[in-house]
């Protein structure tokens, strides 16, 4: 920019926010620049091509457009004091905010510029270019950094008081920012206190609490009950013992080292504001960095890999640990925050374990302890190293291995359908792995064991890509591990989890938690006789329909055109707890003697008076079955699309929307989780239609962009005899109950699981990836739908899961109107808890 530009028309702030979508496709389609005004600030919103360094990635602060029209204010003030703002469409930079009144030196991006400008994609301000020009950087010889080694002694930096964690550790080294990642529920907030603790309680020096998540009464409450043993959910009432009380007291007088910020709208920046003038600080704890996108807690979603950047820098700064909390375990994301220390968390299928797994930046895995969750009491406690390999502990053949977690992190590219080259039934294996690992199910894990290893031992030609090439060795290394510890015996023939493809109803938790899915035989009809021949009705089903539906892909047609881009994530299902309300596993023994783990909700004070609601809703996929959108021939590449044909039904890639509406899951649930590249997912028609309503109604600023698709001709009502024969047995059979209502719906879920089965030996009389996900996104559309009724109605909803499960917070026996009770399809069963107790149904 040799000089200011030239707008080709101009407003004020206030109309500028409104219209900036429509400034930002003028700017993008048509090259057009709009001059801006607030008060004193003026800016351009201009296209790229009018300051090029914008495209570089992470140059210069960005932000997507429904968030940078929240915080439009905000980036106008920035941009007039010379600091681009860069506005993207989800991954992508389509326009940016530029300085009117500057120097052009200041914002070029021409190698040829003056003296003192910025070079393409660096720092705006010249004045900092010249700085940095004017004086030497320090430099120091090797032997100055060995003499600072020899003469500063032992470490003694800030420990977590956990003696196994801290020899893994090294305890928390000044200089470093140090990430604990835990899936919600793990327990990763209560590291982060447990060091705060230690630090300030024990060792009496200064520690900043930045709390995120919880509020100052929240980390008091859980100080006090992991310092005097007193039981968390009683405390959060406000009912202390004398000796709770004697307790407090004391911490009144020796807490001052340990300050608390739970301000609103905490963000990366204000932490490293306040740092700075604490006086002989030790530590810094974050707790947390939110995945889920909150327009209430900046250190969420998109803004979360900045917010890191910042915190590494306020270590580096100030030369004090920085240690942060993550609510998930996710590699990808994790890799993105770029942590110079990561400690993963772990659950086990011992509910008295979990695992810390200890990784630095420059050598991965350094190290691992074991630690013991004491939930009820907001600490952790050591726990034994687990038993070494042939020492005769059953419990401890049943953990992941670093073979397993590589494995599944090596896939995701191809899991995702963000690379292909993959036959499916690999693509199908490791997806499960990735699902099974998701959700903690070791049992899944277990019996995907012997495929994997058959899969390891001889696998395919892998691309040669730098994707292709981890994805091989990490098969390599699954093989090494697996020929160390082959078993003599095979395992059972490999089962899916429970919920996905059962009939999700929670008056028989037994069937769910115990659920085998598909075996050998299954996928014959049932004999003359039996209580409800599921297979038999949904094969008719499909051969009376006058489409001619094709059942079942050929095996040569799998690996290429739609059916490796087709994976479980595109079910949509929920996993959402409100970001106000803390989850807790807490561990739980059934009648039957098994022990499990089961949800505990606090549900915050300021929620009011009410009790939980449970909604479980009866029925969930055949209830869909009865008018789900699908193609019952075979689909067609139709690539991208200017906008959604209803007479045509398949798969889609489309960017994730973003959605921003308070209380309320995203639409697309889990699907958000695993985005491409270029922040795009494949989703069935279900989810296409449901955000075509949404954009519709007014709930999304933009309709769905398609950029892919594979499609045929639609049909509703493919499933629908099936769906009819269903819902006619189950009335009849919820008032048997018994063994018959049970043979019953296992017929069901066998009969849905086995239009896509996922072993090749499995003669199932159909493959049908898309059908079967088309089926379960219409379930999750459903269940999403109705609780956005209530949420819209007033009502507050606490957590969404599955299919089937829903959590309000309502005055006693009084469950949401959108929601019907009873026991047919559709309708819904509903139960009250109190606060504080755990809730009975779940997964386990």
């Amino acid at each position: 920019m040799s000089q200011s530009p030239q707008a080709e028309h101009a407003m004020n702030a206030s109309d500028a926010r409104r219209d900036l979508y429509a400034l930002v496709k003028r700017a993008e389609d048509d090259g057009v620049t709009t001059l801006i005004h607030k008060r004193e600030d003026r800016v351009l919103l201009a296209p790229l091509d009018r300051f090029p360094a914008a495209r570089k990635a992470d140059a210069f602060p960005s932000w997507v457009l429904s968030a940078a029209q929240k915080e439009f204010g905000d980036l106008i003030s920035r941009a007039a004091q010379g600091q681009p703002q860069v506005l993207r469409r989800n991954t992508t930079p389509v326009a940016v905010l530029l300085p009117v009144d500057t120097h052009a030196s200041a914002l070029s991006s021409d190698p040829a510029a003056p003296s003192g400008a910025a070079p393409a994609g660096g720092a705006v301000n010249s004045q900092g270019q010249q700085d940095r020009e004017s004086v030497p950087r320090r430099l120091a010889t090797l032997g100055d950094a060995i003499g600072s080694v020899l003469t500063a002694g032992p470490a003694g930096g800030p420990t977590f008081g956990l003696p196994g964690l801290d020899a893994a550790t090294g305890g928390l080294q000044p200089g470093r920012l140090t990430l604990v990642a835990a899936a919600p529920s793990v327990g990763g907030s209560l590291l982060g206190l447990a060091a705060a603790r230690t630090t300030a309680l024990v060792d009496h020096r200064t520690v900043l609490y930045a709390a995120s998540g919880p509020n100052r009464d929240d980390v008091f409450r859980r100080i006090l009950s992991a310092e005097t043993g007193g039981d968390y959910p009683r405390l959060k009432q406000g009912r202390l013992t004398d000796y709770e009380q004697d307790v407090a007291r004391q911490l009144m007088q020796a807490g001052d080292v340990l300050l608390i910020d739970d301000g609103s709208n905490l963000t990366a920046e204000d932490i490293a504001e306040t740092a700075p003038h604490m006086e002989g600080l030790a530590l810094v704890v974050v707790d947390r960095l939110q995945v889920a996108h909150s327009a209430r807690l900046p250190l969420s979603g998109h803004r979360l890999p900045d917010a890191s950047q910042t915190l590494s820098t306020l270590a580096r700064t100030l030369h004090v640990p920085v240690l942060a909390v993550v609510d998930s375990d996710d590699s990808t994301l994790l890799g993105l925050l770029d942590a110079d220390v990561l400690l993963t968390l772990t659950a086990t299928t011992d509910p008295g374990r979990v695992q810390v797994t200890v990784a630095e930046r420059d050598f991965g895995v350094i190290g691992s302890a074991y630690l013991r969750p004491d939930l009820l009491h907001a600490r952790f406690g050591d726990a034994e190293a687990a038993p070494a390999a042939g020492t005769g502990s059953e419990d401890w053949r049943l953990h992941t291995t670093p073979e397993e977690r590589e494995l599944a992190d090596a896939a995701l590219p191809y899991t995702s359908g963000a690379q292909k080259g993959l036959p499916s039934a690999l693509t199908h294996l490791l997806a499960a792995l990735r699902t099974a690992l998701a959700h903690g199910d070791q049992e899944a894990i277990d019996e995907l064991t012997a495929s994997l290893a058959q899969a390891a031992a001889a696998p395919p030609q892998m691309p040669d890509t730098d994707e292709g090439r981890r994805l091989a060795a990490a098969l390599h290394a699954y093989n090494a591990a697996a020929a160390a510890t082959a078993q003599p015996s095979a395992p059972e023939p490999a089962r899916p989890a429970a919920d996905s493809g059962t009939v999700s109803d929670a008056d028989d938790e037994v069937r769910r938690d115990d659920d085998d899915g598909l075996v050998p035989g299954d996928e014959e009809e049932e004999p003359e006789g039996a209580v409800f021949p599921a297979l038999k009705i949904l094969k008719d089903a499909v051969k009376r329909s006058k489409m001619h539906p094709v059942p079942v892909i050929r095996t040569e047609e799998r690996e290429d055109g739609p059916w490796p881009l087709i994976s479980e994530d595109m079910d949509g299902e929920p996993g959402w707890v409100h970001p106000d309300v803390t989850s807790t596993r807490v561990a739980h023994v059934r009648d039957n003697g098994k022990r499990v783990r089961r949800d505990q909700l606090d549900v915050p004070a300021s929620f009011g008076d009410g009790v939980l609601c449970l909604i479980d809703r009866n029925g969930s996929y055949p209830s869909a079955c009865s008018a789900v959108p699908l193609a019952p021939n075979k689909l067609l590449h139709t690539g991208p699309l200017d906008a959604f044909d209803k007479t045509q039904a398949g798969i889609y890639q489309i960017s994730i929307p973003e959605w921003s509406y308070p209380g309320m899951p995203h639409p697309l649930g889990r699907l958000t989780d695993r985005p491409d590249d270029q922040g795009r997912v494949w989703v069935t028609t279900p989810h296409i239609k449901q955000l075509e309503r949404l954009y519709r109604d007014g709930h999304l600023a933009a309709p769905v962009t398609i950029h892919d698709s594979w499609t045929g001709k639609a049909n509703e009502s493919l499933f629908k005899p099936f769906y009819a024969a269903a819902r006619e047995a189950r009335t009849d059979l919820v008032q048997v109950g018994g063994e018959p209502y049970k043979n019953y719906k296992t017929r069901l879920s066998i009969a849905l699981r086995l239009l896509w089965p996922k072993r090749q030996e499995q003669r199932s009389p159909f493959w049908r990836p898309d059908w079967r996900m088309s089926m379960v996104a219409e379930a999750s559309v459903r269940h999403w739908t109705v609780a956005f009724k209530a949420v819209q109605e007033g009502h507050t909803l606490i957590a969404l899961r599955n299919v089937d499960a829903a959590i309000f917070w309502t005055p006693p026996g009084t469950p949401p109107a959108t929601y019907r009770i009873g026991t047919g399809f559709g309708e819904v069963k509903a139960k009250f808890i109190p606060r504080g107790e755990f809730i009975p149904e779940g997964d386990d």
